[in-house]
């Protein structure tokens, strides 16, 4: 599918800065309901987000591109946002209002490599063309952006006849089927870092700190991600999905069961997640595992870190802190332990300075954080990328939602390079956490087999 002219040009490839200024026009139009895997189909640079309540995006092409890095890489961004969506004239309901898609990186500091070619330490696109189904509302909505009105009127007409044209029903697709996979980390070599871990622990400089693990997997055909992203919707229905195309042959994909924050007026709700345990064979089996991860000391100490760490960041923003009873989120190969938090602002704040002062939660990387990442570099031989990054959208009024950039992998041609970690606290045993990383890259390689 060719791309349109305005996806072609309009900013694609030159990041707007905070010293750049740009007037976007957006007009949206409510379409009978469509696939929205049909306009995924293509190289042009592209999002992909849905939520487990129902939320779902997919936008091709690139109306402006924001991008930063270094330590102020959320200020930064912010900062582009406001010059670029500041004067935004959208002609529509809200929920097809245009939005920034995208995420940072992991760590701050760091120059992008293989496999993740293209991923700045922080980067978003508004996206030229975009689809949205929201639970709020029972229409697909097609928005078209740009920055000449005229050329954006004449897209959306374009745009409407197309998509009039494209299957409801998106195909699954096949697997790409898996030739070989290739390890960074050797169990001996885990077994090392755990202990070395432990000793920190030990000797009190560190809480915990998660330690993870990159699996290179060689596939016999080239994989389509977009479909691959679909077969996880389809066993993974509760978690977030998530495709963000880097602009350079690499493409961030996953669903994760994690959300790190979202924004609605002066709303925040985040949730800690952490402590595992696999699911059962049968029910009762089932039952027995959920009853040993209510139980579990070891876990429920590494899932009381994340809880006291969320609420005390969020301590200087809200006026009020809800954390409700402790649960359990079954996915298909793993239990969770789960505690939803949420809040009430003080006064209104960018979801972006939310984002800042939660990530990472202990969950993907420590206690205390500095030690935590200290150890992590020290450790780890492979670099994260976006993996256990922020990934999620923001809009021009400063609301948005971010999840975890979990149960993901980076993928380019015929090879894809998947992400886990575990959890290492004292009483920590580094066979146990072995096992539960195979089991957290399951979701995504199961889907590549």
């Amino acid at each position: 599918m060719e791309p349109t002219p305005g996806e072609s040009g309009l900013a694609a490839n030159t990041p707007v800065t905070a010293e750049e200024s740009i007037e976007l026009v957006s007009y949206s139009r409510a379409l009978e309901d469509v696939s929205f895997g049909a306009i995924a189909d293509s190289d042009v640079a592209q999002i992909q987000w849905a939520t487990p309540d129902g939320l779902e995006t997919v936008g091709r092409g690139v109306a402006v591109r924001l991008s930063a890095s270094g330590p102020a890489r959320f200020d930064r961004i912010r900062s582009q946002a406001e010059t670029v969506l500041g004067e935004l004239d959208h002609n529509g309901p809200a929920v097809a209002r245009p939005r920034a898609f995208g995420g940072f990186a992991f760590h701050d500091e760091r120059e992008p490599g293989t496999p993740w070619n293209g991923f700045a330490s922080a980067s978003f696109v508004v996206p030229h063309v975009l689809l949205t189904r929201s639970p709020d509302d029972d229409a697909t909505w097609l928005t078209v952006v740009g920055d000449d009105t005229d050329g954006v009127r004449d897209a959306l007409e374009e745009w409407s006849q197309r998509v009039d044209d494209y299957p409801t029903m998106r195909a699954s697709g096949r697997s790409p089927g898996v030739d070989s996979t290739r390890r960074t980390t050797t169990p001996d070599r885990w077994d090392e870092q755990v202990d070395g871990a432990l000793e920190r622990i030990a000797d009190g400089s560190l809480t915990k700190v998660v330690l993870a693990q990159a699996l290179t997997v060689d596939l016999e055909e080239p994989v389509d991600v977009s479909a691959t992203v679909e077969r996880l919707r389809r066993r993974y229905p509760n978690c977030y999905r998530f495709l963000v195309n880097g602009g350079d042959g690499a493409t961030f994909f996953g669903a994760p069961p994690e959300r790190l924050v979202s924004k609605r007026n002066t709303r925040v709700e985040t949730e800690a997640l952490a402590g595992s345990v696999p699911r059962g064979e049968t029910p009762e089996a089932d039952d027995e595992y959920a009853d040993q991860l209510l139980a579990d000391e070891k876990l429920r100490h590494e899932h009381e870190l994340v809880v006291d760490a969320i609420c005390t960041q969020l301590e200087s923003f809200v006026s009020d802190l809800s954390v409700a009873d402790r649960t359990i989120r079954r996915l298909a190969n793993i239990q969770h332990l789960l505690t939803p938090i949420s809040a009430t602002l003080e006064t209104d704040h960018h979801v972006l300075e939310l984002v800042e002062t939660l990530h990472p939660t202990p969950a993907v990387g420590g206690v205390p954080p500095e030690v935590a990442w200290e150890t992590i570099r020290e450790t780890e031989s492979f670099d994260r990328g976006w993996y256990a990054g922020p990934v999620g959208w923001f809009d021009a009024a400063g609301d948005g939602e971010f999840a975890v950039g979990l149960r993901s992998g980076v993928a380019s041609d015929e090879t894809v390079t998947l992400f886990a970690g575990s959890g290492i606290v004292a009483d920590s045993d580094p066979t146990a956490e072995w096992e539960e990383v195979q089991l957290k890259f399951r979701p995504v390689l199961d889907e590549l087999r």
